[in-house]
Parts: C-alpha cells; sequence; structure tokens
C-alpha cells in the first residue's frame, strides 16, 4: 500500500491549506485514516484522524481549525486547515491502516505512511 501526500505550501498567519492523501495498491479496507506532523526538533505527533464510521479525534492544538475527511470510494483522505498559526509549521505526515491482499492471497494488516508535505506558516 502506498501513499502520496499533496498540499503542503507558504501561508501567511490565519491562512488556509488543504493537504490530501491518496492510497493505492490491492486495498480491501482502510480502518483508520489520519494526519500527523513532525516540526523541526520535535517528534511526530497526532494531528486528526477519522474511523471507517466517521468518528474522528483531533490535537487539542487544532480542535475548531482543521478538519478531517475521507472518501473510502477514492481511498483519500483530506485535512482542511484554517486559521493557520506559525507553530502549525511542520512536515505533514498522512497515514492509513488498511487491510490488502498480500502477494500469497493473504489479507495483511500493516500502517502505511505517506512521504511528507511541508507546511510552513509565517507570521
Amino acid at each position: 500500500v502506498q501513499l502520496q501526500a499533496s498540499g503542503g505550501g507558504s501561508v501567511q498567519d490565519g491562512g488556509s491549506l488543504r493537504l490530501s492523501c491518496a492510497a493505492s495498491g490491492r486495498i480491501i479496507s482502510i480502518t483508520e485514516m489520519g494526519w500527523y506532523r513532525q516540526a523541526l526538533g520535535k517528534q511526530r505527533e497526532l494531528v486528526a484522524t477519522m474511523s471507517r464510521d466517521g468518528s474522528t479525534k483531533y490535537a487539542d492544538s487544532v480542535k475548531g481549525r482543521f478538519a478531517i475527511s475521507r472518501d473510502d470510494a477514492k481511498r483519500m483522505v483530506y485535512l482542511q486547515m484554517n486559521g493557520l498559526k506559525p507553530e502549525d509549521t511542520a512536515v505533514y505526515y498522512c497515514n492509513a491502516d488498511p487491510v490488502s491482499l498480500g502477494p500469497d492471497g493473504n489479507f495483511v494488516a500493516e500502517r502505511a505512511w505517506g512521504q511528507g508535505t511541508l507546511v510552513t506558516v509565517s507570521s
């Protein structure tokens, strides 16, 4: 399973960006999809996740500003980021918990990560 993230860029304080992430491969289903971020010199942290049933989880720092959504038919997950702040500057990674078909026809459940997309917010 491969994840391809896009949509990062540079914005000013208060601006907006929308991140997208496409999953591909021999996917049967995806239970949870989400976004994490890693700022320079810091550990990777959860930003938002969405389960297949639509339940969501957000980091306290982004509640009310970010919104996660997913399109299971397209195998996509999105992160709408509004009211961006300089402290949101980080590399954003999408992830997914897929069930896929392995080379032997068996089911494989293994978390996948995208390559990261840089979000820079200037004051």
